[in-house]
């Protein structure tokens, strides 16, 4: 598995260092923690053969010392080495390698992980930046938006560690969401974890089908979709029991981010898995609603599951 930490040295991506021991990765992995001196657009130029290559970007020196870019690229560098040092200590048979760069935090991730293609990134809600909880700082949000891997936004809470690890994994019988549990199952999670699948069914949906539909009767398509949604949380917590887990499942009525959102505090989940596209899923670079508010608004963490490309 290969693994891309964004760091930055604040608060939030101390979080998502700490959040990974909980995160049922492998015990052996490839992983380069990446952090980015972010210097204003204005100050810099982005080379055409560097965004195909995904490769550094360099300042001349005379914008160096008007800036103070090797300044701040050193302090990139000594983030990154501390975080290395830390993971280390949790995940000793990772290989970890830093990687340093100048340029737009949320861009540099995005041509960082083209060129290298990563399994998995992992950022912080937001940081030195972050402006709360509530929303989803701007680069953890363009990261989510423009990658074609899976991203997981982490927030750490120092209680969870002293409890089994709970997951809630939203479902609704898509390919999506089947990639989805395919990827919690094949996690390294240690004996005791929790699942909780919940299934949505979008209280909006009968009404507009009855109005598109000629003849439909709304009862008769809610309780179609019902019989769809219960089959597919049976069959994803079934996959799941089969792995070790254990889980419970549950299909609920409302709006989809909403309920996910509500059923993820009232659990106490430590992380909530999500596919990149439901049923009603948009094209790739423009996230699903439900996905996005789910990033954006959970107490705890999400991690948003994209298939990689064969």
């Amino acid at each position: 598995m290969k693994i891309l930490i964004a760091y930055d040295g604040s608060e939030c991506s101390d979080a998502a260092v700490i959040d990974l021991r909980r995160a049922g990765l492998p015990k052996d992995a490839e992983v380069t923690i990446f952090s980015v001196a972010d210097v204003p657009q204005q100050a810099y130029t982005v080379p055409h053969g560097a965004i195909l290559a995904g490769s550094s970007i360099y300042c001349s020196e005379e914008l160096e010392q008007e800036i103070s870019t090797t300044h701040q690229l050193q302090d990139a560098q000594s983030n990154a080495d501390q975080a290395a040092k830390r993971l280390h200590d949790d995940f000793p048979g990772w290989q970890i390698k830093t990687e340093a760069w100048i340029d737009s935090a949320g861009s540099a991730i995005v041509r960082k992980a083209y060129g290298w293609h990563p399994d998995l990134i992992v950022v912080g809600s937001h940081g030195r930046s972050g402006i709360g909880r509530l929303v989803l700082g701007s680069v953890s949000q363009h990261v989510l938006n423009h990658v074609d891997c899976s991203v997981r936004i982490s927030r750490h809470h120092l209680h969870s560690q002293e409890r089994a690890i709970r997951l809630l994994i939203g479902v609704d019988g898509s390919n999506g969401a089947k990639a989805t549990v395919q990827a919690v199952a094949a996690r390294n999670w240690p004996a005791g974890t929790e699942v909780r699948v919940v299934g949505v069914l979008d209280s909006r949906i009968p009404v507009a089908a009855a109005t598109c539909l000629e003849g439909a009767i709304p009862a008769a398509v809610e309780e179609e979709a019902r019989i769809r949604m219960s089959k597919a949380v049976h069959e994803a917590a079934a996959g799941l029991t089969k792995s070790g887990l254990i889980v419970t499942d549950s299909v609920l009525v409302g709006r989809p981010a909403n309920a996910l959102l509500e059923e993820a505090e009232k659990w106490d989940a430590d992380c909530v898995f999500v596919g990149a596209r439901g049923l009603n899923g948009f094209e790739r670079m423009l996230l699903g609603s439900v996905s996005t508010a789910v990033a954006s608004r959970a107490h705890c963490s999400v991690e948003v599951v994209r298939p990689k490309p064969k």
